[in-house]
């Protein structure tokens, strides 16, 4: 119980949730003075007050302070933060990116360098030691060697040993350096998967789906680059002018099987199916240099150029010959389907390569087929070569020749539906067993013609707009071989993929 003395000593002061933190301060202040003045009353009054009376007022005032000192200290709020996450390794991190700067410090080129130093010396000091020993065996001293130049041919070979054994240890250092560098990414790597734990946030993996998306984004926009690049673009709207030169050879190879198939025909879709952009492809003539059954794959041109072929062979059909599978070399591949001459017939044979269907697409009455218009030359005709078809950036075209138009060349245009049929026909002035060849770039029809073994020349042009034709043009290819039996034109970067006695050349087509 508390008297009323002692509620006149430790009045209730307000709550002091109830009002602002400045108004508190004055109401414990005003609080405090009113308990002062009663204090000094109280001494003053009665001279009678009891000692209980004066230790229960020693009781009251502390604990009236209590209450002031309690209140403010609830003004200020604190909270305990717990991490159920495991503490983050940085010292093994640092360890890592310790052990990939000594990696770094350790493998640097100077090292490759340093190598290819020591066997470019020994190359050249094994190249004098022959040149000084053929020079000894050649001097005239009466069946014996000169001593002098024996002693110079023993400094030689001391130097050339000292190089060998230098390289044998640097090569040593090497193996080891090697396999120290194996050790330690194969640490790494353990490291750096057991840290890629304590990414809870899951950062790295996002980055990676991140990464894999920008892979894909960008291969994206070089499908649509690759699609813009070569639209179907009408007759005469070619973004290049007229054709000027022609460089290389580029390059060439024989591929697999070198010189065993002489008549043939490869090169690149200039409408590639998704996922085929970098194929190339290569049709043999496997049935004497006359026919073929199947078609090549390679996925890129290192491969062509390697003679590793993947994903391989497509089948036409598993007879060769036989009805609709291939005759003659002059074939080309558009939007995933081959175009070729049909065996033993006066047609056009379209093969998709996704459904492995065939369909033709007959020619003019009177076209002539089974080598009666081939191209030739003076010295050689190129057997089953009465059509040629043709790529450029608008298309499909065919090269053939009928008996009513006294064996001059006419042109047409494929058209690529379903079946395929002739949109245009042109005819032309050219005797079609005087070329050699013809092609197709920006809806321009050319010639070549044989001048010796190691020239041809791209004589004729025929514009398919204009309908103006040239026989001047005086365009030199510089061959490899005598004879080219496949001639056509990529629009996907402008060079052309001639078969060559067997080789696969590349040229590089120069325009105005």
């Amino acid at each position: 119980m508390v008297g009323p003395a002692e509620q006149a000593f430790c009045p209730q002061s307000p709550q002091p949730h109830l009002l602002p933190r400045q108004e508190t301060a004055t109401a414990q202040t005003q609080t405090f003075a009113r308990f002062l003045t009663s204090l000094m009353l109280l001494l003053q009054s009665d001279t009678k007050f009891s000692l209980w009376s004066n230790m229960r007022l020693y009781v009251i005032i502390p604990l009236c302070a209590l209450l002031t000192v309690t209140k403010q200290e609830q003004t200020e709020c604190t909270c305990e933060l717990n991490n159920s996450e495991r503490i983050f390794p940085h010292e093994k991190l640092r360890k890592v990116e310790s052990s990939t700067s000594d990696c770094k410090s350790n493998i640097i080129p100077q090292k490759s360098v340093e190598l290819k130093s020591l066997l470019q010396g020994l190359e050249q000091r094994l190249t004098q030691l022959s040149k000084d020993v053929l020079i000894l065996e050649k001097e005239d001293d009466r069946g014996l060697y000169g001593v002098l130049s024996l002693y110079l041919i023993e400094n030689e070979m001391n130097e050339i040993k000292q190089l060998i054994d230098k390289l044998n240890s640097t090569t040593q250092e090497h193996q080891i350096l090697t396999a120290s560098a194996t050790r330690q990414l194969e640490i790494m790597k353990t490291e750096m998967k057991a840290l890629e734990k304590f990414d809870t946030m899951q950062v790295i993996k996002g980055r990676q789906t991140i990464q894999v998306l920008r892979t894909d984004l960008d291969s994206c926009k070089k499908e649509v680059k690759a699609l813009t690049q070569l639209p179907q673009l009408p007759q005469g709207t070619c973004p290049r002018s007229r054709l000027v030169s022609v460089t290389g050879p580029v390059f060439y190879t024989e591929g697999e099987y070198p010189g065993l198939y002489s008549y043939g025909a490869w090169g690149c879709d200039p409408k590639p199916e998704k996922g085929k952009e970098n194929w190339y492809w290569l049709v043999m003539m496997t049935s004497n240099n006359r026919y073929s059954n199947y078609i090549r794959f390679y996925s890129s041109l290192n491969s062509l150029i390697r003679g590793v072929s993947a994903p391989g062979n497509v089948y036409i059909h598993t007879s060769n010959p036989t009805t609709n599978t291939i005759q003659g070399p002059n074939n080309v591949l558009y939007g995933g389907a081959l175009y070729y001459n049909c065996y033993n017939r006066d047609a056009v044979c379209r093969f998709n390569l996704t459904t492995k269907h065939v369909t033709t697409l007959e020619l003019h009455q009177g076209t002539r087929y089974n080598s009666k218009a081939n191209f030739c030359h003076l010295e050689e005709c190129y057997p089953y070569t009465d059509l040629d078809l043709a790529t450029d950036e608008s298309g499909v075209w065919v090269v053939f020749t009928t008996s009513l138009d006294f064996g001059n060349m006419i042109l047409s245009k494929v058209e690529e539906g379903e079946p395929p049929a002739l949109e245009k026909t042109w005819q032309t002035s050219v005797y079609k067993q005087a070329v050699t060849n013809t092609f197709m770039a920006c809806s321009v029809l050319y010639a070549t013609r044989y001048v010796n073994q190691e020239l041809e020349e791209i004589f004729y042009s025929f514009n398919t707009v204009t309908g103006k034709e040239r026989f001047n043009l005086g365009i030199f290819i510089s061959k490899i071989s005598p004879n080219i039996q496949a001639l056509n034109y990529s629009p996907v970067d402008q060079t052309l993929h001639v078969y060559s006695d067997s080789n696969m050349v590349y040229y590089k087509v120069i325009f105005e």
